[in-house]
């Protein structure tokens, strides 16, 4: 059964929204302990600079507000984690555990094109906000 021509919008900002709540969740997880953050206290620059970037960018995009930016930084983030941390393990993402970051980097890069959808203070603010 084919998916209805109304559905595309919608879905998008469904997929924005689940993609905004887990990387928020990441960045509560190194700025607040919740869900524990594997690392010991005290984070180095970098994973704060990523924690606020997850935090507030995550939160943004939950709401869909400043999306294609905000997706834009989120997705260049990810890439230089990507090639930060996971990179040097091991060529493939399987081997690596570079597969989530890898994933997000791509998501985010399409939510910078594509924008929020129609459930979004973007869509909500007008054409000009987006």
């Amino acid at each position: 059964m084919p998916i209805p021509a109304s559905w595309p919008p919608r879905l998008l900002s469904v997929l924005r929204i689940v993609a905004g709540l887990a990387f928020l969740q990441h960045g509560t997880s190194k700025y607040f302990g919740l869900p524990p953050f594997p690392m010991p206290a005290p984070l180095p620059p970098l994973l704060l600079a990523a924690g606020a970037i997850e935090l507030v960018g995550g939160a943004l995009l939950l709401i869909g507000l400043f999306t294609r930016p905000v997706a834009f930084i989120a997705s260049g983030m990810c890439a230089v984690g990507y090639f930060m941390m996971h990179a040097p393990k091991g060529f493939f993402p399987a081997e690596n555990g570079g597969e989530a970051i890898l994933l997000y980097c791509f998501l985010f890069l399409y939510l910078a094109a594509a924008g929020g959808g129609v459930w979004s203070v973007d869509a909500a603010r007008g054409p000009r906000a987006s």
